[in-house]
């Protein structure tokens, strides 16, 4: 069973400047949690209770949150403001938390092979944070995925079709229809120009990987923007097996930058702050 989950945290943020400049863009509130905890949380819903994160410098915040603050609880125990912590103190029960630090911003494959001391052999999620995914109707889309790798065993990456002029900024995927909004993975581009996208189905921040994938992107050269790219390093595995891709059921709030941000604070601030769900 899957067990860990990775948390790529080391860039910069550069999209949501300035307010990045001194904070981690995983701790940006949308509401009153910070897009992280969100990410946790899908993970913890899906089994997943071994999280590793990869940090840079100026990111020492993520550690905090997701520590005990003494001053702060003893300061508010026997009031009304304890509920706000149950979201924060559930995740500290029941998830251990691991650090790692990746000292060059080389692309998304290298803050995943940075953090390959915490994952060990075996398969695990990845998160990227400033993506929050929600769904209303049913399972989180890591739960989703979980299911499906504990069905073919192999790579699951969730992808979502996206304006076809948007295709530059994504990883986009052509394939096979296998099932039911599942595709084996036959071509993969970086952030190709629209003329040139093999499709309209683009790779969102949540993925489920084999540990092979860790020596395929030590083998993996510098591609787009000079960065070691993960959708090279997939395109190697999909070649010499199976890379799945699903079109998750849910949505997906593209939080790095400032309008899929604002929707993402809409939606949750209806949907889950005044219902009492947000803490």
């Amino acid at each position: 069973m899957i067990k860990k989950c990775l948390f790529p945290a080391a860039g910069y943020g550069t999209r949501f400047l300035p307010a990045t400049k001194a904070m981690p863009k995983e701790m940006l509130p949308v509401v009153n949690k910070p897009l992280i905890q969100y990410g946790v949380e899908e993970a913890l819903d899906a089994g997943l209770t071994e999280i590793s994160i990869v940090t840079g410098r100026g990111k020492r915040a993520l550690e905090d949150h997701f520590d005990i603050s003494y001053e702060l609880e003893n300061q508010i125990k026997g009031t009304d403001k304890e509920k706000y912590l149950v979201g924060i103190r559930r995740l500290l029960s029941e998830c251990s938390f691991s650090y790692t630090r990746q000292t060059e911003m080389k692309g998304l494959g290298h803050a995943i092979l940075t953090g390959r001391p915490l994952i060990g052999d075996e398969p695990f999620a990845v998160v990227l944070a400033d993506d929050l995914c929600v769904n209303l109707d049913g399972d989180g889309v890591l739960t989703q995925m979980v299911k499906l790798y504990n069905q073919y065993r192999c790579t699951i990456i969730a992808i979502q079709e996206v304006d076809p002029a948007e295709t530059n900024k994504y990883g986009v995927i052509a394939g096979e229809m296998i099932g039911d909004d599942l595709y084996r993975v036959r071509n993969m581009v970086e952030k190709p120009a629209p003329e040139d996208a093999p499709s309209n189905l683009a790779i969102i921040g949540r993925y489920i990987l084999t540990p092979d994938i860790f020596d395929l992107i030590k083998q993996t050269e510098p591609g787009k923007g000079g960065e070691i790219q993960i959708t090279d390093a997939l395109m190697k595995q999909a070649q010499n097996g199976c890379v799945i891709a699903y079109k998750f059921k849910g949505q997906r709030f593209d939080c790095g930058g400032a309008e899929g941000y604002i929707e993402a604070t809409n939606f949750c601030f209806e949907n889950f702050y005044k219902t009492g769900k947000a803490y």
